[in-house]
């Protein structure tokens, strides 16, 4: 059988932790950044987990992340 393929635009988005959870970062922060506040741009720098719902998808689609 064949070797599975990574999608190199979820492999660049994600990476895994040390204890094997996905990390990501958080939307919202490109453009149209006036209107937003201090806070919310502040918190949006920060990295998020990967919800459990996801995780499943994502091991199919990072199989060797």
């Amino acid at each position: 059988m064949p070797k599975m393929k990574t999608k190199r635009s979820a492999a660049k988005r994600f990476s895994k932790t040390g204890t094997g959870k996905l990390k990501r970062n958080k939307a919202y922060r490109s453009h149209i950044l006036t209107k937003k506040t201090t806070k919310r741009k502040r918190n949006l720098r920060q990295s998020a987990m990967t919800d459990k719902t996801n995780e499943p998808n994502m091991k199919r689609i990072l199989p060797y992340l």
